[in-house]
């Protein structure tokens, strides 16, 4: 399995290693946060004990500089970073659990639960998701990153229901999908050891697409004032702070912005790759 990852890898155009890179940086930076040495306090205002100056530029303390309350710019993008990655991985784990088996139920037993799970989906993706967060956040008055995964949830799962129901019509014709039939192989037992796993692939590379959108999504709400609440570090939350200061300082902007685009070009990148490989495979077979 090792080889054919370093295979996988060593046939990636550089310009996908090096997102391949920075996104295995950003991963790792934002896991392992707490065990970094030398890493401020992303929440800690200088300014306040008299030993710290608010939009500083870089220094030896400060690689990245401070923002307009002193807070180190560099450790409020590695632990914005953790708030992006949790956000849109947990809403891709639901999208997989939740999509991925009610879009396999209805692609395998189709009938009149596929006709309604599929109605149910159709009517859920009608509504604009960014407004439904925007409305059901404000509604509760609770702005923590659970509240957020949970409520983005309810909205994340109806497109990876139809990516599941599309692969798993395809899947339910195959040849040893019948021959399990013959057999007389159970269809509880067919969905879970021939539809499901082979459903799977799809979900994961949906996911590859589904995760720079979803990072977007956090973002963008953290930026309007809705995403997590003030200190908690955001990359969106950062733009949104710094942009009082523009005409004073413009990189507390311009460093989480950039953090932000890296990132989801980098995933972009990737999936675009994964998707010409999973082509190429299809076509030689």
């Amino acid at each position: 399995m090792a080889r054919s990852f370093q295979g996988a890898v060593g046939q990636m155009p550089w310009l996908t290693k090096i997102c391949l890179l920075w996104l295995v940086l950003v991963v790792l930076a934002a896991a392992l946060a707490d065990l970094i040495p030398g890493l401020a306090d992303p929440n800690y205002q200088g300014f306040v004990f008299g030993d710290g100056k608010t939009n500083e530029g870089p220094t030896a303390s400060h690689w990245l500089g401070t923002d307009n309350v002193s807070r180190d710019i560099l450790a409020r993008l590695i632990y914005g970073a953790r708030v992006s990655l949790i956000f849109a991985f947990s809403l891709v784990a639901v999208g997989i659990i939740i999509g991925g088996t009610l879009g396999s139920i209805a692609g395998y037993f189709r009938g009149p639960l596929e006709t309604f799970l599929m109605a149910l989906v159709d009517t859920w993706l009608s509504f604009p998701a960014l407004i439904g967060l925007v409305f059901v956040t404000t509604m509760l008055g609770m702005r923590n990153l659970l509240v957020l995964v949970l409520v983005g949830s309810i909205f994340v799962w109806p497109s990876y229901t139809r990516i599941a129901r599309a692969t798993a019509l395809s899947v339910s014709g195959q040849d040893f999908v019948t021959a399990a039939r013959a057999i007389g192989t159970s269809r509880r037992q067919i969905l879970v050891r021939e539809i499901f796993p082979n459903v799977l692939p799809a979900m994961l590379a949906y996911s590859l697409v589904g995760l720079p959108v979803l990072i977007i999504l956090e973002s963008t709400l953290s930026f309007l004032g809705l995403g997590v609440e003030i200190p908690t570090a955001s990359w969106g939350g950062m733009i949104n702070q710094a942009r009082q200061d523009l005409l004073i300082n413009i990189w507390p902007a311009v460093w989480p912005a950039a953090t932000l685009f890296l990132t989801v070009y980098s995933f972009n990148n990737l999936a675009d790759w994964v998707r010409k490989q999973a082509a190429a495979r299809s076509a030689a077979i």
